[in-house]
C-alpha cells in the first residue's frame, strides 16, 4: 500500500483512504480516485477521470487519455469508472467527445482483460465483461450483465443488450438482442437464446420459456412490426419478453434477427 516515490501525480489529483501507487504510474490533472483502489506498476491516468472505489488497475494500462476522433480539438471531457472494476494489462478506455455524450463510463464491477479497447463515449453497465483483445468503437453501449469475447470488434453506435453474450472474433455492426448469444461476422451474425448463461445467473423457467418463445416468434420472415406486435400478445406479462421487443422498437442501427 501507499505511493511508490516514482509515481508522478498532479497536485489537483484527489485521492482516497488507502489507495496504493506503484512504481512509474503517472497521474495526470483533476483525476479522483476512491478508496482501496490499488493502481500498480507503469499505469497511466491522463486527466479529468474519475475512478471508483476498490478498483484494481494493472500495468501498462491506458485510462482517461484524448478520445481518438478526428473531430476532437482538445475539449474538456471526461471519463467515470465505477466501483470495484478491473482493468487489466496494456487495456486503453478513452474520455468521452463533443459530439458524443462528452463522457466514457464504465459501471460496477465491470472486468475489462488485457488490451481491450474502449473507445470514446462508450456507455458500459454494471457487471460487463470484456475479453482479450475485444475492441469497442466510439460510442458503443454495453447493457447490465453483458459478455464479450477475445477477439471481437464492435462498430459504432452498436448497442448489446443484458445479460447478452458475444462469442470469440464476432464482428458486429447491428445491435444484439438481451438475452442473446451472438457469433458471427458483420452481415452474418447468428444470435439465439444465452439459455446456459441465464440458467446459470439463476434465470426461473418461466423466464426462460418467454426468452426462447419470443425468439422463435421474431426469428422469421415476417415484417418486423407483425412479430413483435404477436410476441407481446403471447408473452403480455413477461417482463423479459417486453424488454426485447422495447430493445428491437427502439434500435436505431438495427438488431440481427
Amino acid at each position: 500500500m501507499g505511493i511508490h516515490p516514482t509515481a508522478v501525480i498532479d497536485p489537483t489529483v484527489q485521492l482516497g483512504e488507502n489507495v496504493s501507487v506503484g512504481p512509474y504510474t503517472v497521474i495526470g490533472p483533476r483525476v479522483i480516485i476512491g478508496d482501496n483502489t490499488q493502481l500498480y506498476s507503469h499505469v497511466s491516468i491522463d486527466k479529468d477521470t474519475t475512478i471508483g472505489k476498490e478498483c484494481r488497475i494493472f500495468p501498462f494500462a491506458s485510462v482517461g487519455a484524448d478520445p481518438q476522433d478526428i473531430s476532437y480539438q482538445g475539449e474538456r471531457t471526461s471519463l467515470i469508472i465505477g466501483d470495484r472494476v478491473t482493468i487489466r494489462e496494456a487495456s486503453t478506455i478513452h474520455r468521452g467527445t463533443v459530439k458524443g455524450s462528452m463522457v466514457t463510463r464504465v459501471g460496477n464491477h465491470a472486468l475489462i482483460m488485457a488490451q481491450v479497447h474502449v473507445a470514446h463515449d462508450c456507455q458500459l453497465g454494471d457487471e460487463v465483461i470484456l475479453s482479450s483483445f475485444a475492441v469497442l468503437a466510439g460510442h458503443v453501449r454495453l447493457d447490465n450483465h453483458a459478455s464479450v469475447s477475445g477477439s471481437t470488434a464492435i462498430h459504432q453506435f452498436v448497442r448489446v443488450g443484458s445479460y447478452a453474450f458475444v462469442g470469440g472474433m464476432t464482428g458486429l455492426v447491428k445491435d444484439v438482442p438481451p438475452y442473446m448469444i451472438a457469433a458471427g461476422l458483420r452481415d452474418n451474425v447468428a444470435i439465439s437464446p444465452n439459455f446456459v448463461g441465464l440458467k446459470r445467473k439463476g434465470f426461473p423457467k418461466e423466464a426462460l420459456e418467454a426468452i426462447v418463445g419470443v425468439h422463435r416468434i421474431i426469428h422469421n420472415h415476417k415484417p418486423l412490426n407483425l412479430v413483435l406486435d404477436e410476441a407481446l400478445s403471447s408473452y403480455p406479462n413477461s417482463e423479459e419478453a417486453k424488454a426485447i421487443i422495447e430493445f428491437y422498437r427502439s434500435s436505431e442501427r438495427g438488431v440481427y434477427r
